[in-house]
């Protein structure tokens, strides 16, 4: 796989213990699945993976560094939830380099615009040393995107790309031009929650989770949606949730899936190689915006990046 040009991400917010897995996604998958998925991501050539320290309440990062980081991409973050003080980011990934056991990650990315300068500033520094491979900004708005290359650029390193959420029912980011923006400056989108947390799956499917049963009421007016989604379906031969992937993959963002067993690897890419038609395309959006369900929304974690204190 070429790191400048992903078809998939792997994320592993739903990697951890019994107890995590239950209460969060409503059941619990055993190590050795989980590795037996990692031998299958190799096979298909999308060995990267998202990792954030408190993913698994912070299991995530030390479960993959036991599985073993040899001959795959590690994408990690650095989330201000305090004001920038120097050397937090350099204490942050010193951590998460002992987790992953190795001495360096693929990509680094600020996780909340909060200190933008100082912590780029930061990170910048460690690029130079050599322990960040690619940098990138989540959760941004285009004004602070566009803050963030100029302070990359000057420092003379490319910005990697934007993670945030985008879905057939959030295109917020395509809307307010941040989308096209990236493409423009060649910069990779990477979406995270395509499938809306569990909530764009196949409705003839039941399964119970604490999501579903928290978004139960949004479920019901996602049936037009639905209705679409098992169409386009059943034309490409392949699975509700996997048409959620292929509209992102359609579009040039790259999508983020959460995996935990072999399948779910395979379903992911598979569906990042179906392409979509303008039509199908047309018809998924003018169902999801007909029934206007708003279940993360577009900058969700806004409230945790402080103000300025400059």
């Amino acid at each position: 796989m070429d790191i400048l040009k992903p078809t998939a991400v792997i994320g592993t917010n739903a990697w951890g213990g019994s107890l995590y897995g239950k209460a969060v996604r409503g059941s619990y998958v055993e190590d050795d699945i989980i590795i037996d998925a990692m031998r299958a991501a190799k096979e298909e050539d999308i060995p990267l993976y998202d990792l954030a320290r408190d993913y698994g309440l912070g299991k995530a990062q030390r479960m993959i560094g036991e599985f073993g980081t040899k001959d795959i991409f590690i994408s990690a973050k650095y989330t201000p939830f305090t004001h920038y003080k120097p050397g937090c980011v350099r204490k942050s990934l010193e951590k998460d380099l002992k987790d992953f056991k190795r001495d360096y990650v693929d990509i680094y990315w600020l996780h909340l615009p909060t200190d933008v300068e100082d912590h780029l500033n930061e990170i910048i520094d460690l690029y130079h040393e050599g322990k960040i491979r690619h940098i990138g900004v989540s959760n941004f708005t285009l004004d602070e995107c566009k803050k963030s290359k100029k302070i990359l650029d000057t420092a003379g390193i490319p910005l990697y790309g934007v993670q945030n959420h985008y879905s057939i029912i959030c295109r917020d980011w395509e809307d307010n031009g941040l989308l096209e923006w990236c493409k423009e400056n060649s910069i990779l989108f990477w979406a995270w929650a395509v499938l809306e947390e569990g909530m764009l799956v196949d409705p003839r499917i039941k399964k119970r989770s604490p999501m579903k049963f928290t978004f139960n009421r949004k479920i019901k007016k996602l049936k037009g949606l639905y209705k679409v989604m098992i169409k386009v379906a059943e034309r490409h031969d392949i699975k509700v949730p996997q048409v959620a992937i292929a509209f992102c993959s359609t579009k040039g963002i790259v999508p983020m899936c959460g995996c935990r067993k072999p399948e779910q690897v395979t379903d992911l890419a598979e569906a990042v190689k179906v392409r979509l038609t303008p039509g199908e395309i047309r018809r998924l959006e003018e169902a999801a915006d007909t029934a206007n369900v708003n279940i993360m929304g577009a900058d969700i974690f806004r409230a945790f990046v402080l103000k300025s204190k400059k």
